[in-house]
């Protein structure tokens, strides 16, 4: 792949695209699918456990296989005359929206990969909006589904709130 500069540009825009793209497919694929159908293998991270690994983990082995299909799907190597180069740079993007998505979510958040705690700032409302997300009992209701991307947490609660009050949620009395 070589590429000039308006392929490089092209590059980048494809793969910031993707990155933020991810996002919303991963929003929608948190609040339908793990917290729908595929609460089985979500419902471990939503509750104490035993070990490192989580059943949720498998989720990441589905953003593996889309990112590693975009690579597949654009290289000539692989694909042959069939190749679509824009695929290759989608698979980037998803790449790095994993690679954030791991050293936010399952490394700030949760701890998993380092300690520390933010105290101001874009990582401290990220930190709480999904604290608020696990405030919730069970796959019913709830706030928060991205992980990028974080709403403010007054705002949340207010959202907690008026879902408690309807029965949509049971929300652990620490929020109040």
């Amino acid at each position: 792949m070589r590429l000039g500069y308006t392929g490089i540009m092209t590059a980048f825009l494809i793969v910031f695209a993707t990155v933020w793209a991810m996002e919303a497919v991963a929003w929608s694929s948190h609040k339908y699918i793990m917290h729908g159908f595929g609460w089985a293998w979500h419902r471990d991270h939503h509750e104490p456990h035993d070990g490192f690994f989580e059943r949720n983990d498998f989720y990441a082995v589905f953003g593996a296989a889309i990112s590693i299909s975009g690579f597949m799907f654009g290289s000539p190597v692989i694909s042959g005359a069939y190749s679509w180069e824009p695929a290759w740079w989608i698979g980037v993007g998803v790449l790095i929206y994993g690679i954030i998505y791991t050293l936010l979510h399952d490394g700030l958040i949760h701890q998993r990969w380092f300690k520390y705690v933010p105290r101001r700032g874009y990582a401290k409302r990220l930190v709480q909006a999904h604290k608020l997300h696990h405030a919730t009992i069970g796959k019913e209701g709830g706030v928060s589904f991205g992980f990028i991307i974080a709403m403010d947490p007054a705002w949340l609660k207010q959202e907690l709130k008026k879902q408690r009050e309807a029965g949509i949620a049971v929300v652990r009395e620490a929020v109040d």
